[in-house]
């Protein structure tokens, strides 16, 4: 059983029991809750903290948790209907509503079912994670002098420094900003160099977040088909004449969701066809840290070649340690790195320094190429045996492209098999996965499924997973 069911099913039993109590009366200890349940002490932590938050207990360090007081009765509830039509008020006058849809993020951030295997996972399994690595880092940074004052606001120095040598190609200090994540860097971007109501050009497919944040920023999203080479070039460049369009948002490497990598001969194409166009490039290598260990040497960012300021570089630390650890980079030259620079001021001011500080003692210690290598070559693992399983399993599916970096796979389902009703199906027999329809910003030619091998438990927790998948299958058969 996983942790987060057995808080679950511990939260649960306690709140059956809690009438046994008299408010303010005092549960058994930590320690007899251990016992009698067989759960760890975290379990016990956790449950007795999601009751605190109901509101049913009360927990007083060092004297033990206590049933809470009666609630009273709630106040009536409001009448927030005005919100409709304050909210869509001026979508007459909008090129774009700026309507906020984060469906297919949350797909990936919503915790399922207990018992359900999740191939839908967005980040790595905790034991993945450099969990004792992460701790040690956070209690040496907490140390450091200064720790939780005010950081720069473009970040850390040394922090700023090691993005900059990580990007290479000339790219410096000066020409880095340090953001809360990867998601606050492409939020950032697009908000300093596409005005509401106009085209950005993207991916198709490619990352719903991203396609979240551009809508929700007021832009239309125009898609450019990906191929097995990454985004088609000719493509590209009659997508920036029909529109006008003055951003094109790309994932040279490891794309999400194909895992393609930019071909060579396209990399300084789709440069030059965007700098023709007077167009910034926004280069999302959110991967790169992702690589399989079996992956031929992986070409240097777009930007560490890109003397002109057309590429605006995001990266991040998060999907390679933890989704708490939110601190990434942007990179960018010229005149547009002030305009980002002052977006970011006024969204969040900067990232706090405490995170900033725990993430250089990660990547200054010795603990930090070790854990690169261990993911590398356990992401290698868990591919091979999905793939293997998917082919073995559900011949039905095709796989057009086996990535070497990234957390999944990209399935294409046949025209005879329903994405929603498959979704529905997997999700009855145990198994959720990412639906492929978010991921584009226009009708998708086929229905499609986006497998995470990164966020289960391991290769047993894999194959059990694609049985579950074909008894799907096997259900809606005719």
């Amino acid at each position: 059983m996983n942790e987060r069911s057995s808080v679950a099913e511990l939260a649960e039993s306690l709140r059956s029991e809690l009438n046994r109590y008299s408010p303010g009366g005092k549960l058994p200890s930590s320690r007899a809750l251990v016992e009698r349940h067989r759960v760890s002490p975290v379990t016990v932590t956790r449950a007795l903290a999601q009751l605190a938050a109901e509101g049913l207990v009360v927990t007083r360090p060092g004297a033990g948790a206590f049933r809470a007081e009666p609630r009273t009765a709630s106040p009536a509830a409001g009448d927030t209907s005005w919100q409709e039509v304050a909210l869509s008020a001026d979508t007459a006058t909008e090129l774009v509503p700026r309507a906020v849809d984060a469906s297919g993020v949350l797909v990936t951030l919503a915790a399922p079912p207990p018992g359900v295997i999740e191939f839908n996972g967005g980040y790595l399994h905790p034991s993945l994670q450099p969990e004792h690595a992460l701790a040690a880092a956070l209690a040496r940074a907490g140390r450091r002098p200064g720790a939780w004052g005010r950081p720069p606001t473009d970040g850390l120095p040394e922090l700023r420094e090691w993005f900059a040598r990580e990007i290479g190609g000339g790219v410096t200090a000066a020409e880095i900003l340090i953001t809360a994540g990867g998601q606050s860097a492409i939020t950032t971007a697009l908000r300093a160099l596409a005005p509401p109501g106009t085209p950005v050009l993207v991916e198709s497919p490619t990352y719903p977040g991203m396609l979240a944040v551009a809508r929700a920023a007021g832009l239309r999203p125009v898609p450019v088909p990906v191929d097995a080479d990454g985004v088609r070039p000719e493509l590209l460049e009659a997508a920036f004449r029909a529109t006008g369009a003055r951003v094109l948002v790309c994932q040279p490497l490891f794309q999400n969701p194909t895992g393609v990598v930019l071909a060579p001969e396209r990399r300084h194409e789709v440069v030059r066809i965007a700098r023709a166009a007077g167009a910034f490039v926004v280069e999302d290598d959110f991967a790169r840290r992702l690589v399989h260990a079996d992956a031929p040497p992986l070409p240097a960012p777009l930007a560490a070649d890109d003397p002109d300021g057309v590429v605006v570089h995001v990266c991040s630390l998060t999907k390679i340690t933890s989704p708490s650890l939110r601190v990434g980079a942007l990179a960018a030259r010229g005149p547009v790195l002030e305009r980002l620079r002052a977006i970011q001021v006024v969204d969040s001011f900067f990232v706090p320094r405490p995170l900033q500080e725990t993430a250089l003692e990660l990547v200054g210690a010795p603990a930090w190429h070790r854990h690169l290598r261990a993911v590398s070559q356990e992401l290698r693992s868990r591919r091979d045996v999905l793939t293997a399983e998917v082919a073995r399993s559900l011949p039905a599916l095709s796989l057009p492209q086996v990535p070497h970096g990234g957390q999944h796979i990209w399935l294409r389902l046949p025209d005879t098999l329903s994405e929603p009703a498959l979704l529905a199906a997997a999700l009855r027999t145990g198994v959720s996965a990412a639906p492929g329809r978010p991921y584009f910003c226009a009708e998708p030619p086929a229905g499609h499924i986006r497998l995470s091998f990164a966020g289960v438990a391991g290769p047993t927790e894999i194959a059990e997973g694609v049985r579950r998948l074909r008894a799907a299958i096997e259900e809606l058969a005719p």
